[in-house]
């Protein structure tokens, strides 16, 4: 009884948590410096001149780095709460609460039938593994509303849905876990969605504007199909990497090409799930939250970009998966954590290597993004076979000399 009541207990995790985070908040707090370029200027410069504009109460329009759904202006405008700290400190504290928000709704499961404490062993050690840039980007934030939307469930489907459509307002991805949700999830956050885009277009001009923003990207240095130019680099590729709206990307000769490549695989990925929620049937809470992993593993795998912060996302999902003993998802999500260590040597440890495409630069990459691909295929198969039931051949129906064999008779 004492050893199944101390696996029971919170303590381990929350002590793990305290430890792990306050070494990140001392990288953030810049009392500690981590190796590498300063990963949290995105707050002190580009959050903090976007706060300024938000304040007037109109988006920035004239920043094609603003790339972001309406309700993103909530995080940005967030540090306002703690009017005593510098926005920077602010902000980071705030992320902080967000991180220690999903450990607790982690920790909420666990001792239930059925459920384990898995999950919130793969959130505690997964974050701090990506470094500093946790804190310093509002991603914590939205998997924190993910989290919360998916442990919700089939439990509470209008709370899921309402929950969903709030984090895809955040930044979009959110919506993905909707691919298994059933009709009363679906409604809930299309009405949620459909009051809070109407309630931010009247209330501040350019709510929308982030669409435009969109269109000429090119494709982000730490992407999939990037290996295509980090190689071509070393055999004359012309081209040029550059500061192109707001990351760093490659920009020149066949770029739209494998841009519209990434468009495709992501556009193959939707058809799969549509295939495969056409052939699943009712799914279970653990199948549920399988699903959404798998889904968000798809779209960020065949993204033109994959920027560290987005592992967050996916560690999130992975421990909401881990927390039901019955998922399948245990390879997939160890996969993550190590492509997560992996992210942090390549950002912000070797990112000067990735810039100028040398062998370790590549290497790093190679890695971090086949893991990253290994887990949406092994993602993906397992999904279809714990959801999909074996199709039986369908008997000839008898000949009719036979058939008349097997008549009663008359």
């Amino acid at each position: 009884m004492e050893t199944k009541a101390a696996r029971r207990s919170p303590a381990g995790p929350l002590a793990a948590w305290g430890v792990t985070r306050a070494v990140l908040l001392l990288f953030v707090f810049r009392v500690l410096l981590f190796p590498g370029p300063d990963v949290t200027s995105d707050v002190s410069v580009i959050y903090r001149a976007w706060y300024e504009v938000l304040r007037q109460g109109t988006f920035p329009l004239d920043d094609v780095t603003w790339q972001y759904p309406p309700a993103a202006a909530l995080p940005v405008l967030s540090p306002a709460l703690l009017p005593f700290l510098s926005y920077p400190h602010a902000f980071f504290v705030l992320a902080a609460l967000a991180d220690l928000a999903v450990l607790v709704l982690l920790l909420r499961p666990g001792g239930r039938p059925g459920r384990s404490r898995r999950g919130t062993w793969v959130w505690v050690a997964g974050v701090p593994l990506l470094g500093p840039t946790v804190y310093a980007r509002y991603d914590v934030m939205v998997t924190a509303v993910a989290v919360a939307a998916l442990l919700a469930g089939v439990r509470h489907p209008r709370v899921m849905g309402a929950l969903t459509a709030f984090g895809a307002l955040l930044k979009v991805w959110p919506a993905l876990l909707l691919i298994g949700a059933g009709r009363r999830a679906w409604a809930s956050a299309a009405v949620t969605a459909a009051g809070l885009a109407a309630l931010f277009t009247v209330s501040m001009p350019g709510a929308f504007a982030f669409l435009t923003f969109q269109r000429d990207r090119g494709t982000e240095v730490e992407s999939l199909g990037a290996l295509v130019f980090h190689v071509a680099r070393h055999f004359g590729w012309s081209g040029e990497v550059l500061l192109n709206y707001g990351s760093i990307e490659f920009l020149g000769p066949h770029v739209d090409q494998v841009s519209a490549g990434a468009l495709a695989l992501t556009a193959a990925a939707f058809g799969w799930l549509l295939l495969w929620r056409l052939r699943a049937g009712r799914l279970t809470p653990p199948a549920l939250a399988d699903a959404a992993f798998t889904a968000v593993l798809l779209f960020t795998v065949t993204s033109r970009v994959i920027s560290p912060q987005y592992l967050v996302w996916l560690i999130g999902l992975a421990a909401v998966c881990l927390t039901h003993r019955a998922s399948c998802m245990g390879a997939p999500a160890l996969m993550v954590v190590l492509a997560s260590f992996v992210t942090v040597l390549e950002f912000p440890l070797g990112f000067s290597h990735v810039v100028a495409s040398d062998w370790y630069g590549v290497t790093l990459l190679v890695l971090r993004n086949g893991l990253l691909a290994a887990a949406a295929l092994t993602a993906a198969r397992r999904l279809w076979r714990s959801t999909v039931p074996p199709t039986t051949p369908v008997p000839f129906p008898p000949h009719p000399t036979q058939a008349g064999k097997h008549r009663v008779p008359s």
